[in-house]
């Protein structure tokens, strides 16, 4: 009965898919194609995750937190989604400073996270953990790691592009070409 249940419910699923699919503008759809091939996930599922009450842009945040850390990525939507901040949700599914951290030639320039990567420089790598990171610090360094790998292009090129830029899904699209 259980099974029939949730076969039942995915078909019942499967057209309210297509529609929110066909609702997304072309940029955050390959945005969405680009983080669902990061994460290894099929590109409808990540189409589903934009219905949730974070941006487009945290989405890769809360699966980045939910590998990391063995919870759903549903469960770390809903803890934002309910007000928790990316900050108390990294802390407390221990996702820490260190395993954020992006690596970045030496003298490169971080862009828009260079106040960050200041603090990661000046602080021992033993001590990283205590390094105070803001949402959006999480938000770009998550972000940074996944289009620089969906690209192909290094971490300096995309933190270097960071301060120019509206959005990190502009971003991306703006390697892509």
């Amino acid at each position: 009965m259980r099974r029939v249940t949730v076969v039942l419910g995915m078909a019942l699923m499967t057209p309210m898919v297509g529609a929110a699919a066909q609702d997304i503008n072309p940029a955050h759809a390959d945005y969405f194609r680009a983080v669902a091939g990061f994460f290894d996930l099929p590109p409808s599922e990540v189409v589903i995750l934009g219905d949730w009450d974070i941006s487009a842009e945290e989405i890769p945040v809360a699966l980045f937190i939910a590998r990391r850390s063995g919870v759903s990525a549903e469960a770390i939507g809903a803890l934002r989604g309910a007000g928790q901040s990316w900050s108390e949700l990294a802390a407390r599914y221990r996702v820490t400073p260190s395993i954020l951290h992006v690596p970045i030639r030496d003298g490169a320039s971080a862009g828009a996270l260079s106040d960050v990567y200041d603090r990661y420089r000046q602080t021992p790598v033993s001590d990283w953990p205590s390094i105070e990171l803001t949402d959006n610090d999480i938000i770009a360094l998550v972000n940074v790691r996944v289009i620089s790998q969906s690209v192909g292009a290094s971490t300096e090129e995309v933190f270097g592009r960071t301060e120019s830029t509206s959005s990190f899904i502009e971003l991306y699209a703006q390697l892509r070409r």
